[in-house]
This record gives structure tokens, sequence and C-alpha cells, in this order.
């Protein structure tokens, strides 16, 4: 039982950022200005307009299963990000005393929870295909790893990480 005490905090701090990433960068009203004053050739531009994939929108001139699929992406998102600090943060993090270890495992668990939501989500949307599977799995896993070192930042700073 100690065991597991000792690294919810870890998982509750890299939920919660991922949680806030999504319900702030992932609103219709980000996304929209994101793709209004986002639109320049540079790196900052990309990053912002990146920042908005797992986006919650409830377009009405889209499909119903576009917009369920959308909804769930951004969900995915956040449960599997839970999922994979749990899975990852007990076993590494105990076998490593470094600091690196359990940004890279917050870094490393958004990635993932990215990619498997993007595929996933990509299966429900209208007209799926497996090409369209394998693209939304990459931009999942991108849009992780570019911003994916925000939760392992948080995570990084969680108390009781190396107790």
């Amino acid at each position: 039982m100690g065991v597991l005490t000792k690294y919810r905090s870890t998982t509750a701090a890299g939920v919660l950022a991922a949680f806030v990433l999504v319900l702030v960068f992932g609103s219709p009203p980000y996304g929209d200005w994101a793709r209004d004053n986002a639109t320049g050739p540079g790196a900052l531009d990309w990053f912002l307009q990146l920042l908005a994939w797992p986006s919650w929108n409830f377009a009405a001139d889209l499909p119903a299963r576009d917009i369920l699929a959308a909804m769930l992406r951004a969900i995915l998102v956040v449960v599997f990000t839970a999922v994979f600090l749990a899975v990852l943060t007990g076993p590494r993090v105990s076998r490593t005393r470094g600091g690196a270890a359990q940004l890279l495992t917050g870094w490393s668990a958004y990635i993932f929870a990215g990619a498997v939501a993007g595929l996933l989500a990509a299966i429900i949307q209208s007209d799926p295909t497996v090409l369209g599977a394998f693209q939304a799995a990459a931009a999942g896993a991108g849009y992780g790893l570019f911003t994916g070192w925000i939760v392992g930042a948080v995570t990084f700073g969680a108390p009781g990480r190396f107790t």
C-alpha cells in the first residue's frame, strides 16, 4: 500500500497538467484564436497551433461522429496520460533516483497518450481509414512530443517522488 501512495501524487500532478492543457488549449475560443492569429511560418506560430490539437469543439457543421471523435480524443488524452503515468511511474522511479527519470516518464506518458488517443478517435470519426488512423496517431505523438515536456516538468516537481 505504501508504494501506491508514494507515487499517487506524481500521477495526479501529470493528469492535472494534461487536463489543464486540454481544457485551455483545446477549447473552441483558443482554437479560433490560434487559427486567426498564429498563421506565420515561424516555430512559435506552429507551436501555438499544435497546442489546439486535442480540441473539443461542438461545431454544428460537422457530422456527429466527427464531433464525438474530437471530444473523445480530448478526453482520451487525459485518461491515457493517467494510465501511462500509473504504469510507468512506479517501477521506473523506484529503481532510478535521478530527477531526469521522472521528467522523462511524464513526457513519454503524454507522447503515448496522444498517439493512442489519436488512433482510437480516428477509428470513430466518419469514413475512417487505416492510413487516417496512422496519421492521427502520428499527429498525437507529435503533439505529445512537443507539449509533453510540460507534463514532465509538472511531474518532476510532484511531492513524494523519490521517498
